[in-house]
């Protein structure tokens, strides 16, 4: 090889070791990830200006700088931009070297709850309150199990058509940070964790009867953990045999939550009040910035904004599995098909909550709703997937 041939081979790593958020070559790959990149600054555009605006009155009733909501939601923005970022120029290899590290710090966190470090707030206790700031170990575990998941199931690729091999480690692993989230009283959080894992099993490949096996063991454990706890058979009671809209007699008591978010929803008609003219965040509808800050999007925005931020969730989906389509390690694909469920099921969630479908289970709106724990890891589980998305790239074109 002469001297001239070694200094050609030896482009593609320093290549490789440039910042590179999206990929240089035009092709599929390069086009979605400037979509995907399009729909999240969106989103997270509109969180900010949805968050201010949501609790702006709040703040003021407070005595807290008005601009308390924008101001707190666009640094906790681009912490997590930035975390991305980060995220998407780390080899895939030091993501699963780091894994049962970061699982066991994320255990941690979530045992720091029970300690005099955790609070109590709306009635689960899941919160750290470490100096200044107030983090929610939950919403990180769901970061790390995303990376641990997809790790375990690309090191067993070869065994996953065996249910021993799918259960062990992951579902003893995951029933225990379940059971810690229970223990606190948090439902919904649990149900976004068990949406996670089943998305990494099933775009994984891993067989149908499996699945349905773990389905129903998941269903079981969600239901005993449902029983044991009497408020929450309480609510779910009430929401199948009242009907918050017809029955004025519980219109001040559980119903009220609900009954302001459906009013926010029909103040907004087709293009809504515009921004800042709700009515209901007035002290009406109670966690209008948090979860049932999608009632204050169709009250200001109306239907079209309502229907048009839906979409973009579903854009995003579509981006995330386009992407998947187009990667061919394990880990990526788990990684990038978890991400895709967590993200969805945890929009639906919320929407349906606010739409009167299920029960309040207080889980936020994905890159909009106020809360910087959420957001932060959100965004982090995305810059995995960019992650994945680079090693691709280069893989399929080793010379840029």
């Amino acid at each position: 090889m002469t001297a001239m041939q070694r200094s050609t081979v030896a482009l593609p790593d320093g290549s490789a070791r440039r910042f590179r958020l999206i990929p240089e070559t035009p092709g599929p790959l390069r086009r979605l990830t400037v979509a995907l990149l399009v729909i999240v600054l969106l989103l997270v555009g509109l969180g900010a200006v949805m968050v201010q605006s949501a609790g702006e009155v709040t703040a003021i009733a407070a005595g807290q700088n008005p601009l308390e909501g924008i101001l707190r939601q666009s640094a906790y923005a681009v912490l997590g931009l930035g975390a991305m970022a980060v995220l998407s120029q780390a080899p895939t290899a030091l993501l699963r070297r780091w894994a049962w590290a970061a699982l066991a710090g994320g255990f941690a966190l979530q045992a720091l709850v029970y300690t005099p470090l955790g609070y109590e707030a709306g009635g689960n206790r899941n919160w750290l309150q470490l100096g200044p700031i107030s983090i929610q170990p939950a919403e990180f575990m769901k970061f790390v199990l995303l990376v641990w998941i997809s790790t375990v199931l690309s090191a067993k690729r070869p065994l996953l058509s065996r249910w021993v091999h799918v259960v062990i480690p992951i579902l003893p692993v995951v029933a225990l940070s379940m059971l810690i989230n229970v223990l606190g009283g948090d439902l919904g959080t649990l149900m976004i964790i068990a949406a996670l894992v089943f998305g990494c099993l099933y775009f994984s490949q891993v067989r149908a009867r499996i699945l349905l096996g773990i389905a129903c063991v998941a269903a079981a454990g969600i239901g005993v953990m449902t029983i044991i706890k009497p408020n929450r058979v309480f609510r779910i009671t009430h929401f199948l045999e009242v009907d918050c809209v017809a029955d004025i007699a519980h219109a001040q008591g559980m119903c009220w939550q609900s009954l302001n978010g459906f009013w926010a929803l029909a103040n907004g008609g087709l293009l809504g009040t515009g921004i800042g003219g709700s009515a209901a965040k007035w002290s009406w509808l109670p966690e209008a910035d948090t979860d049932f800050i999608f009632a204050i999007v169709g009250e200001e925005l109306g239907f079209v904004g309502a229907v048009s931020v839906v979409l973009l969730f579903a854009a995003l989906a579509a981006v995330l599995l386009a992407l998947l389509a187009r990667c061919r390690d394990p880990f990526a694909v788990s990684a990038i098909g978890g991400c895709m469920t967590w993200i969805t099921v945890q929009m639906l969630v919320n929407v349906s909550v606010v739409l009167g479908f299920v029960p309040v289970l207080g889980v936020p709106l994905p890159f909009v709703s106020a809360g910087g724990t959420s957001l932060v890891s959100t965004l982090m589980g995305l810059g995995v997937v960019l992650s994945c998305v680079r090693e691709q790239a280069l893989a399929a074109d080793p010379w840029p």
